[in-house]
């Protein structure tokens, strides 16, 4: 099976000309790492505030199944915080130690934020030939600005790389704005999983894309593909391996 590196970039999706919503912005997609569980997890509580508890995405990253992508804005940086120095004896040592091994976190006690600023994130599963989209999130000063599609796109070139043959997800059924993204890709409503989110009850729609890498379904990817970059000003797709 096809593992990507660490270091996949849909190359920096550089604009020919400064977008409308930001400027000069060099918007790159890339693998999730460990530096960037503490903007994820910030991005993740803004987009998702009633659905608890949060993933722990220091055990998604170790999950061999969970794959992660993140946009990020590749020149505008952020300050790592400093890091505290780390009980090691009496009862403080031993709460540390409990708390670090409960959340799955086994590295740095106060992981650094990494130096990229961070714009969205998102996920999938892959189980044998399906891809399972987890989420889709950005921050909210940079939703509606076709980030949230491209990191769409990102996630199903990743499940093409992966040989699946369908990739499913569910989406509240009062978020019709979502659906209709979906749609436009190429998704169909499936079923519904009734009372799927547990904060208010709402229905789950599932929705699916069968056959992601046949000629048809790569056809009409390459022309969202292409309207998207004449939209957004994005100069290239590529994968760099």
């Amino acid at each position: 099976m096809y593992v990507p590196q660490n270091t996949m970039c849909y190359n920096n999706f550089k604009t020919e000309k400064p977008l409308p919503w930001s400027n000069n912005l060099i918007c790159c997609v890339r693998l999730m790492r460990k530096e960037d569980v503490v903007q994820v997890t910030e991005i993740d509580r803004e987009a998702f505030p009633n659905e608890l508890p949060s993933p722990n995405y220091y055990r998604e990253l170790k999950n061999l199944l969970a794959h992660y992508v993140v946009a990020f804005d590749k020149e505008k940086m952020i300050e790592e915080p400093k890091a505290k120095a780390i009980p090691s004896k009496g009862l403080a040592g031993l709460a540390f130690r409990l708390k670090r091994f409960l959340s799955g976190n086994f590295g740095d006690a106060h992981p650094a934020s990494g130096k990229q600023y961070i714009l969205g994130f998102a996920g999938l599963w892959i189980m044998a030939e399906e891809a399972h989209i987890t989420n889709i999130a950005m921050r909210e000063s940079y939703r509606r600005q076709g980030i949230g599609e491209l990191l769409l796109i990102s996630l199903i070139e990743l499940a093409k790389e992966f040989n699946a043959r369908l990739v499913t997800l569910e989406v509240r059924a009062s978020n019709t704005v979502a659906q209709n993204l979906y749609a436009k890709y190429g998704f169909v409503q499936v079923g519904i999983r009734q009372g799927y989110y547990i904060d208010n009850g709402e229905d789950g729609i599932i929705m699916t894309l069968d056959n992601v890498t046949s000629t048809a379904v790569q056809e009409s990817l390459r022309q969202l593909k292409e309207a998207h970059s004449q939209k957004w000003g994005i100069a290239a797709y590529q994968i760099e391996h």
